[in-house]
C-alpha cells in the first residue's frame, strides 16, 4: 500500500477489474472520492452479457450506478454524486460511505509517452490519473486495480497505484487459523487440580478452567507437547475461561478404520474425527498435494452414506478453471462434462477399491460410482437445495467469497459440506491467498460450534512426491 498524506483527501481512480471482482467496491472507500473513467464504463458495457459470475457482477455494478444517478441532473453529476450508505448481507451490515462519485464528463489532456497509446483501456486509465493529478493538486490521485501489470506501468510513470485490498480476509496468510493448538509441557501440571473429567456413551470429556482457554475455538484440535498419545477437540466454551474438551477417537488402528483407510499422522486423525462427526455440518481441509484431503473426505463420505446411512448420496463438485477449452465444449450431460475434471475422484476410488478393502468393499464402491456418487458442476448450483447430502467441494481455493456463499447456502437439513483446497495453488485470476473464498470461510467459520477446520501438513503420497515438494 502507498503511504498517504493524512492531511490530503484521496481521489481513487477505479479500474474495471475491481468492479468486476467486487460490485460493492464503490461503497468501500469511506470518506474518499471515486472517479470512473469513460474507458471503465465502456469495458463494463462489453462485459455485461452472459451467465458467468463476472457478467453478473457487471450487471450489479450497473444497477448500483443507476441507483446513485437516479433523479440527478447534469449539474449534479458534474459536481459528484453522493455515495449513500449501502446495506449488505440481507440488511445485517451497513457500509458507511461519505465520499462522492465522479464520472469523466469532459475530455482530459492525456500526456502519455508515445509507447503508451491512449486507445488502450489500461493506458487511458493511466493518462486519466495523470491528468487528474494536475487538475487536483490538493489531492492524492491513486489508481486502484487488480491488474499487476497496470500497477507496474503506473509505478514506472510515477503514478500512485494500489491493489484492491478490501476483500482481503487477512493481512498475511501466515495468520490463517490452522485448526489446532499445541499445549505447553506444563499445561497438565498447571491444570491438574482444575480439571473435571467424566465419560458419556463411551466418550471421555474434560472440563478445563483458566485463562489458557480464552483463545480456543469450537472444534479446535488440541495436542500436548511431549505426549503423542493426547489428542482432544474443543466441544463447548461456556465462557471465555471455561472449555469442555473431548478425547479424539484414534483412527490409526486397522480395527478402527474408515472404509479401509487409517490415519497416518496426527492431522489426518483430527480430520477423520471431524469428517465422521455428524454434529459438524461444515468442515474445511487445507493442505498441499499428497496430504490426503480427497481420500479422507471420500472415505468418510462412503462410510456415512453406505454403512451408517446418515446421508443419501455423495455430491462431488469443483470449480472448472480451464487450461484449454472450456467445459461447455465437452460432449455429454452435466456429469459427463464434469468427468474430465474429476481425476482426483477416480484416483482415490481406485485406492478405496484395492484388495485390502475386501471383496464386498470393492463391489459396493464400484456400485456407488453408478448409484451413490453424483458429479455436479458449480454452474448449476444456484437455486438448488440439497437434503441429506454429503457434498465434497474440491479445489475450493479457486472460488471467490461470493461463490462460496452461493454454494454453502444451498445446504438443506442434514447436509454436510466438506471443502478441500490448497491456497498456494490458486488458478483463478485476481484471487490470492488472502482473498480466496476458502480463506474467507476458514476465518469466518472458526468460531461456529458446528464447523471444523484442520490444516494437513505432512504429505503421505510417496517418498518421491515428498522429496519433490521439498527440493523443487
Amino acid at each position: 500500500m502507498i503511504k498517504r498524506d493524512g492531511s490530503r483527501p484521496c481521489l481513487f481512480v477505479l479500474d474495471t477489474n475491481v468492479l468486476m471482482h467486487d460490485p460493492t467496491s464503490i461503497f468501500r472507500f469511506h470518506e474518499h472520492d471515486i472517479y470512473l473513467p469513460m474507458a471503465v464504463l465502456e469495458e463494463l458495457d462489453k462485459g455485461k452479457k452472459g451467465m458467468s459470475e463476472v457478467a453478473r457482477n457487471v450487471r450489479q455494478v450497473s444497477r448500483f450506478l443507476d441507483g446513485l444517478m437516479s433523479g440527478a441532473d447534469q449539474q449534479e453529476i458534474d459536481a459528484g454524486l453522493p455515495i449513500v450508505p449501502f446495506t449488505e448481507n440481507g440488511g445485517s451490515q451497513m457500509i458507511e460511505a461519505d465520499g462522492r462519485l465522479f464520472f469523466q464528463t469532459a475530455p482530459l489532456d492525456l500526456d502519455l509517452p508515445e509507447s503508451l497509446p491512449g486507445s488502450n483501456p489500461d493506458n487511458h486509465i493511466l493518462g486519466t490519473a495523470q491528468a487528474l493529478q494536475k487538475i487536483h493538486q490538493d489531492r492524492t490521485v491513486i489508481i486502484v486495480s487488480k491488474d499487476i501489470n497496470l500497477r507496474i506501468k503506473a509505478a514506472v510513470l510515477g503514478i500512485p497505484a494500489e491493489d484492491y485490498s478490501n476483500d482481503q480476509v487477512l493481512d498475511d496468510v501466515s495468520l490463517l487459523y490452522t485448526g489446532q493448538a499445541e499445549l505447553p509441557d506444563d499445561f497438565r501440571t498447571r491444570h491438574d487440580k482444575a480439571v473435571e473429567s467424566w465419560q458419556e456413551t463411551g466418550r471421555t470429556f474434560y472440563r478445563i478452567r483458566g485463562p489458557d482457554v480464552a483463545d480456543w475455538y469450537p472444534s479446535q484440535c488440541l495436542s500436548l507437547a511431549g505426549d503423542d498419545s493426547f489428542e482432544a477437540m474443543v466441544r463447548e466454551k461456556p465462557s471465555s475461561t471455561e472449555a469442555i474438551i473431548e478425547l479424539a477417537a484414534d483412527f490409526r488402528s486397522p480395527r478402527h478404520h474408515v472404509w479401509g483407510i487409517t490415519a497416518r499422522n496426527r492431522e489426518q486423525n483430527f480430520a477423520l474425527n471431524m469428517l465422521m462427526d455428524p454434529e459438524l455440518d461444515f468442515v474445511t481441509l487445507l493442505g498441499a498435494a499428497g496430504t490426503g484431503k480427497t481420500l479422507l473426505a471420500l472415505a468418510a463420505g462412503l462410510s456415512q452414506v453406505l454403512d451408517r446411512n446418515l446421508y443419501r448420496e455423495i455430491i462431488m463438485t469443483r470449480v472448472t478453471v480451464p487450461v484449454g477449452e472450456d467445459i461447455g465444449f465437452l460432449p455429454g450431460t452435466e456429469e459427463e462434462k464434469m468427468t474430465p475434471w474429476m481425476g482426483a475422484l477416480m484416483d482415490n476410488l481406485e485406492v478405496l477399491t484395492q484388495p485390502e478393502g475386501g471383496q464386498w468393499g470393492r463391489a459396493a464402491t464400484n456400485d456407488l460410482l453408478r448409484n451413490r456418487i453424483r458429479i455436479s458442476s458449480l454452474n448449476f448450483m444456484r437455486g438448488r437445495t440439497f437434503l441429506r447430502k454429503y457434498i465434497i467441494l474440491d479445489e475450493a481455493q479457486n472460488l471467490t467469497a461470493k461463490q462460496m456463499k452461493t454454494l454453502i447456502t444451498r445446504a438443506g437439513s442434514d447436509t454436510k459440506i466438506v471443502c478441500l483446497g490448497n491456497i498456494s495453488q490458486i488458478d483463478t485470476p485476481y484471487l490470492t491467498e488472502t482473498t480466496s473464498g476458502l480463506t474467507y470461510v476458514v476465518d469466518r467459520f472458526k468460531d461456529w460450534v458446528h464447523g471444523g477446520h484442520i490444516t494437513l501438513i505432512r504429505g503421505e503420497r510417496s517418498r518421491l512426491a515428498d522429496f519433490t515438494s521439498e527440493r523443487l
